[in-house]
């Protein structure tokens, strides 16, 4: 990796911890949920699977998007649709 790749990868982990801490301490200062009340143990861990799970989901589903349009796939969908829209100022009921 080059020496650029790995400065926008420490910047960008860094911008992911700051928004990190932020949440953390917005979410205690305003009471956490109730009077005195902070996240458990618990709820870090669920909140840690909850992002880890939406972006395992994003990430396949953007790379079946990314395999689908570059196999092919999607060509004859296209080719279909261009055959059914009507040509410029042609109305179809």
């Amino acid at each position: 990796m080059s020496r650029g790749g790995v400065l926008m990868l420490v910047c960008l982990l860094a911008m992911l911890l700051a928004a990190g801490v932020g949440g953390i301490m917005a979410w205690n200062a305003v009471g956490g949920g109730g009077p005195n009340q902070g996240i458990s143990l618990h709820g870090f861990i669920a909140l840690g699977l909850g992002i880890i799970g939406s972006l395992v989901v994003g990430g396949g589903l953007m790379a079946l998007a990314f395999f689908s349009s570059r196999s092919g796939h999607d060509q004859a969908v296209h080719e279909e649709v261009a055959r059914r829209m009507p040509a410029d100022g042609e109305r179809r009921l």
